[in-house]
């Protein structure tokens, strides 16, 4: 039941710092691990992942206000810059990303599955996300799963030298947990469960 304890201690944190909870070696072990463990459809591991800290950390969610500040009104900035500025005060972010190519030749090479591969290379980068996430919980390291992809991904990839054939799927900003988020409300499992024998 230890990884259910995990997956209870799992939410998405806000309010973090940028103090050091674990040793940043370890926090890179960790997701190498998650990356390295997660499935993926025809074991075509498309997946990839980008950990950024201190100043790649902070250009990142510099890059998003930037681009933010063109489409967001000037009323309404001012909630939008305090917001990303909560992100720019995490430890680091987790970028994940498609190998879109790989994707598509996966595609050709396997017509009759097209589709599904359509499908399955957003779950496969889902599970990287949420193994992640609850690897970094397991560790008492907040996080949150920021979805800025269309606004930032052709600047991300010049400003960090990625592939251009990368997809950008989600941004999670992690870092020391200043203020727990409270409970959420959630729907009688009755309503969500169903076992037959």
């Amino acid at each position: 039941m230890e990884y259910i304890d995990y997956l209870k201690q799992r939410r998405s944190v806000y309010n973090l710092s940028n103090e050091e909870v674990i040793p940043d070696q370890e926090v890179e072990d960790i997701i190498a691990q998650v990356l390295d463990n997660t499935p993926s459809a025809f074991n075509s591991q498309t997946q990839r992942v980008v950990l950024l800290f201190g100043k790649k950390q902070i250009e990142l969610w510099e890059i998003v206000k930037d681009e933010l500040k063109k489409i967001v009104s000037k009323n309404d900035y001012p909630k939008t810059e305090a917001k990303i500025n909560g992100f720019m005060k995490a430890r680091g972010t987790v970028m994940f990303f498609d190998a879109k190519n790989e994707t598509l030749a996966l595609m050709e090479k396997f017509p009759l599955y097209k589709h599904n591969f359509e499908l399955w290379y957003q779950q496969q980068n889902g599970m990287v996300q949420a193994n992640v996430w609850v690897a970094l919980a397991s560790k008492h390291i907040g996080a949150s799963l920021q979805h800025y992809n269309e606004l930032i991904e052709k600047r991300i990839k010049t400003a960090f030298d990625l592939p251009i054939e990368w997809e950008l799927i989600a941004q999670m900003p992690f870092g020391k947990i200043v203020e727990t988020p409270g409970d959420k409300p959630k729907l009688s499992l009755s309503t969500r469960l169903i076992v037959k024998k």
